[in-house]
C-alpha cells in the first residue's frame, strides 16, 4: 500500500505547476484524498481535499483561486494543479488518503482523518 507524489521541482513566482500521486496496492475510488503541505520551519497544513462521496473540493484559503485538485479513479491518481505560484508555497507536498467509504467531512480534514501518506514531493518557488 503506497500514495507515490511526484512532479515537484523549481519554477519561478507567477508560474505553474502539476504535482501527482499515484496509488499503489489499493483503489482510491472510496477515500477522500487530499494534500498537505510543509514548508521549512512550519507546521504541516491542509492545503486542499476532495470528497469520495461527491466530489466537493476543498482549499486552504492561502491558495483559493489558485490551486486545483482533482482526481482520476481510472489511473488510481489524484493531482494539484498550482498556477500563480509565490515563493510562500515552497513546501513538501505530501497526497493523503483516508476516511470515505459513505462517509463526508465538510471542509478541509485534519491530518490525522488519514490513513495514507505518500513520501513528499518538493516544490520550491524562486522569487
Amino acid at each position: 500500500v503506497q500514495l507515490q507524489a511526484s512532479g515537484g521541482g523549481l519554477v519561478q513566482t507567477g508560474g505553474s505547476l502539476r504535482i501527482s500521486c499515484a496509488a499503489t496496492g489499493f483503489t482510491l475510488d472510496n477515500y477522500d484524498i487530499g494534500w498537505f503541505r510543509q514548508a521549512p520551519g512550519k507546521e504541516r497544513e491542509g492545503v486542499s481535499s476532495i470528497s469520495s462521496s461527491d466530489g466537493s473540493t476543498y482549499y486552504a484559503e492561502s491558495v483559493k483561486g489558485r490551486f486545483t485538485i482533482s482526481r482520476d479513479n481510472a489511473k488510481n491518481s489524484v493531482y494539484l494543479q498550482m498556477s500563480s505560484l509565490k515563493p510562500e508555497d515552497t513546501a513538501v507536498y505530501y497526497c493523503v488518503a483516508g476516511g470515505g467509504f459513505g462517509t463526508k467531512w465538510y471542509g478541509l480534514p485534519p491530518a490525522d482523518y488519514y490513513d495514507y501518506w505518500g513520501q513528499g514531493t518538493l516544490v520550491t518557488v524562486s522569487s
